[in-house]
């Protein structure tokens, strides 16, 4: 079976076309072995290529080649942050080539193994210290003005995501005057907490599917491109309150604790006190949480991606887990049990 069968024809794919000619005067790469390197939920895609002998020294077996459509996505923004995460100490790949005008790069290859290919429950504390570890050194280097900022208005268009695609498309449901007064309510809870904690560089996609595990230098980090300068505990809890694999909420509780740890003794501006620190984790995973629901009935409804439907009742589960434990997110819980017929299930008000 050939490597390239599972390609679309150049015809039906002028952009392969461009790519792989692209990629054949670059002088490095065998282009006949380009075959997909991964699933993407944007518009980027990634084929892996054999290197040529003579290169194999200097790069590796295989190298990723990335193409993605300029008038989609923002290639500029991944060489810059690129930059921004290499010189902070971390594992991303290196760019070997690159056409930004076009849309193409050729990287370093991480390998295929993912965290959430790699996690169980023998690896998870390691494979999460060094994350937590690299998410740390990440932090150290932020400054201010380098990035986007994540500010009120980013942050509310994220969670107006899921009134439109999971209450609106997904449910079938418009909100009556009161209802959407209860649920902008909540939106300011969120925002009043997020919006007040201490900001640094934010990945905005930390977690398992995009950390791959390597043999040295764990993890190498994938799909910074959207990079902003935000709240601090944005990614810890998007690596650890993960949207496709979930653990018991005492290892979480943990991981949670020792990353704390971790930022303090390296300076970095977390509250002094955990519990305070902990309100505002559960808050940002919550702002994010809300945001997937609609973003996961988005690609389906919209994009024709399916298969993203099956992690709604993980992301689901956090979502009313954290609303109940709090007093002025707890209108959430009633929303969603009109919404979706379901009983009020019992939790601690802090």
């Amino acid at each position: 079976m050939s490597l390239l069968s599972n390609l679309p024809s150049p015809a039906a794919d002028p952009r392969l076309a461009e790519l792989k000619e692209w990629l054949q005067g670059t002088g490095l790469v065998d282009v006949a072995t380009a075959r997909p390197a991964s699933e993407d939920a944007s518009f980027r895609r990634y084929f892996r290529v054999d290197v040529l002998p003579a290169h194999r020294a200097a790069h590796g077996a295989t190298l990723v080649a990335m193409d993605a459509p300029p008038e989609r996505e923002n290639v500029p923004a991944f060489v810059k942050v690129q930059g921004l995460l290499a010189a902070a100490g971390v594992s991303v790949p290196a760019i070997v080539a690159e056409n930004t005008g076009r849309g193409f790069l050729l990287l370093s290859d991480l390998g295929t193994v993912t965290y959430l290919q790699a996690l169980n429950h023998d690896s998870a504390a390691t494979l999460y210290a060094e994350a937590l570890s690299a998410l740390v050194k990440i932090q150290q280097a932020s400054q201010p003005g380098v990035l986007p900022e994540f500010d009120r208005a980013f942050m509310l268009r994220e969670l107006n995501i899921f009134p439109e695609w999971y209450i609106g498309k997904h449910l079938g449901v418009t909100l009556t005057e009161a209802q959407q007064k209860e649920l902008d309510k909540v939106f300011e809870a969120i925002l009043a907490n997020c919006l007040a904690q201490p900001q640094v560089y934010m990945h905005r996609d930390f977690h398992s599917r995009n950390l791959m595990w390597m043999d040295a230098d764990n993890p190498g980090i994938l799909d910074f491109q959207d990079a902003v300068y935000g709240p601090i505990t944005y990614d810890a809890a998007s690596l650890l309150r993960d949207a496709y694999v979930a653990w018991d909420e005492e290892l979480v509780l943990d991981w949670v604790i020792r990353y704390w740890q971790h930022a303090r003794s390296a300076g970095l501006p977390v509250k002094k006190d955990f519990d305070d620190f902990y309100k505002d984790f559960e808050y940002m995973a919550l702002q994010r949480h809300l945001k997937i629901l609609g973003i996961f009935c988005r690609l389906n409804y919209r994009d024709g991606k399916p298969m993203y439907l099956g992690d709604l009742p993980t992301v689901m589960d956090y979502v009313r887990k954290t609303a109940n434990r709090y007093r002025d997110l707890k209108p959430l819980i009633k929303l969603l049990d009109t919404l979706e017929g379901t009983a009020p299930q019992v939790g601690y008000t802090f």
